[in-house]
């Protein structure tokens, strides 16, 4: 099971942190920008000075009325006519803020990308220099999850993020794969498919999450899980002893870990499982309960 709380106060203070680190500040926007450094396609030359040459200049919004992306923004133009391959023939790429790229005449294919965001169109340059301005409609998602009300460290906390959608298959587009909690993924405006991984092995839960342009959707997923720390003892509390193969199943038996350390660790959903532990040529066996959010240490006796 899976519940999703927002918090409207983090919310607002990720929106208002995330437009100030990207976006324009009020007082001195132009001076702030990162200038966006252009780069031409390898092997292309990048004006043609038999013809004449023209400025596009390209910026970027999240909604129509928001402040210009000053920093983040990677533009690619691509010149308008597929290639033998049948790709269309990068021409340029430019990275940072608003962009100032020449160009000889002619139709270009623009796209613009900010994080996971993007936008195409199509731009003519015809006798003059040329701006086109770019509405993402993008916002972010920030991601988190906690077990019995207490959060995940990072280290034990990824998530990846899927379209909606399934194809014929069942499977969904990925977008973003292993993001690590906290961090705002720019995303176009729409609803995705979030799967929240609590360590390697099957401690997992997924949700639909709505993400609005403009601004920052952050979301805390409930995991039902906890650590587990495995030793093989000669009595309860003892030192662990070394030369041990580890195997946890399912309460169905299904294998889900394996290990030669003398203490390993290992993250589980909440459920029945059975420890065995090879030492030399026996094998010990015990059952045992994960409870979620109750780390605990699994001792197997030596008898």
């Amino acid at each position: 099971m899976c519940i999703m709380l927002f918090r409207p106060s983090i919310i607002l203070f990720s929106l208002l942190s995330m437009l100030s680190l990207l976006l324009a500040p009020p007082m001195a926007p132009k001076a702030w920008a990162q200038a966006a450094q252009v780069e031409y396609a390898q092997g292309l030359s990048p004006l043609d000075s038999q013809r004449p040459v023209y400025e596009l200049n390209l910026d970027a919004r999240l909604v129509t009325d928001g402040p210009e992306i000053l920093r983040g923004m990677v533009w690619r133009v691509f010149a308008n006519e597929p290639g033998a391959d049948g790709k269309l023939p990068a021409v340029a790429t430019a990275r940072g803020g608003p962009a100032s790229i020449q160009l000889n005449a002619g139709t270009y294919l623009v796209h613009a990308a900010f994080g996971r965001a993007g936008a195409s169109k199509r731009v003519i340059i015809s006798g003059e220099d040329a701006t086109e301005s770019f509405i993402l409609q993008a916002g972010g998602l920030e991601l988190n999850a906690e077990t019995a009300n207490v959060a995940i460290q990072a280290k034990h906390l990824r998530f990846s993020i899927f379209e909606r959608e399934q194809n014929e298959d069942g499977e969904r587009k990925m977008i973003a794969f292993n993001v690590a909690p906290n961090k705002i993924v720019q995303l176009n405006e729409g609803t995705y498919h979030v799967l929240s991984r609590y360590g390697t092995i099957n401690a997992t839960v997924r949700a639909d999450l709505e993400v609005k342009a403009g601004q920052v959707t952050q979301a805390v997923l409930q995991h039902r899980g906890a650590g587990i720390s495995l030793r093989l003892v000669s009595r309860p509390g003892g030192d662990p002893i070394a030369n041990t193969a580890w195997s946890v199943f399912t309460e169905d038996g299904d294998k889900v870990f394996t290990s030669r350390l003398v203490s390993p660790f290992l993250i589980l959903a909440e459920g029945a499982y059975e420890a065995v532990v090879r030492n030399g040529d026996d094998d010990y066996r015990r059952t045992f309960v994960v409870r979620s959010g109750k780390n605990a240490r699994i001792e197997v006796l030596l008898e």
